[in-house]
């Protein structure tokens, strides 16, 4: 099943609204050496920590379309939702007045799909991992349980749904964002999932 999926959080609170802006100290040429994608044509981005609210930092890795922005969202979806749009690779916040922040994602692959309304029940920082027993035999070689940190496949945060084994959550593979890799979850840029 691919389509939308709604997620209401009371969990979610205070958000940080980035815009890209040129100034002192960004990126002098549209494509960086060792980068795989250029910003859009009109964006620079910094390859620092941004030194304000208004700077976007720059993620070689993924893909222009998929970094984080406030786009038009006319819905009736209250804000503070999480709605995952699995067909165009968007999981959008709700802010409400018609705006939604939009984020690149990464989700399920052929035959892992799913669709429904789910509470955020749990939120976690460098969460540990057991992968459930039925990824565990059909990739034999992973481990039982992973310490969370750097190079645990949940990356720095990941958001529970409900009593279900999916999650939204980091990854240590950002150039994933944008295809259908997971086994149902829902992937972000560790910095995406930060910010969410």
């Amino acid at each position: 099943m691919v389509g939308i999926t709604r997620l209401v959080s009371g969990l979610l609170a205070g958000l940080l609204i980035l815009a890209a802006q040129a100034g002192p100290g960004f990126a002098d040429s549209r494509f960086q050496q060792g980068w795989r994608f250029a910003p859009p044509p009109g964006v620079t981005i910094t390859d620092q920590r941004p030194r304000h609210a208004l700077a976007l930092q720059a993620n070689p890795y993924v893909h222009p379309a998929y970094l984080r922005q406030v786009v038009p969202y006319p819905t009736g979806e209250r804000s503070g939702t999480i709605v995952v749009d699995s067909q165009a690779h968007f999981l959008y916040f709700v802010l409400g007045d018609g705006r939604a922040l939009r984020y690149g994602i990464g989700v399920a692959r052929d035959g892992f799909e799913w669709s429904g309304a789910h509470r955020v029940t749990r939120k976690a920082e460098w969460p540990s991992w057991t992968p459930p027993a039925e990824m565990r035999r059909r990739q034999p070689e992973l481990p039982a349980q992973m310490a969370g940190g750097p190079d645990n496949p949940l990356g720095a945060r990941a958001l529970y749904l409900g009593s279900t084994l999916y999650r939204i959550h980091g990854t240590n593979q950002p150039w994933t964002i944008g295809q259908n890799v997971s086994s149902g979850c829902i992937r972000m840029t560790n910095e995406d999932v930060i910010d969410l």
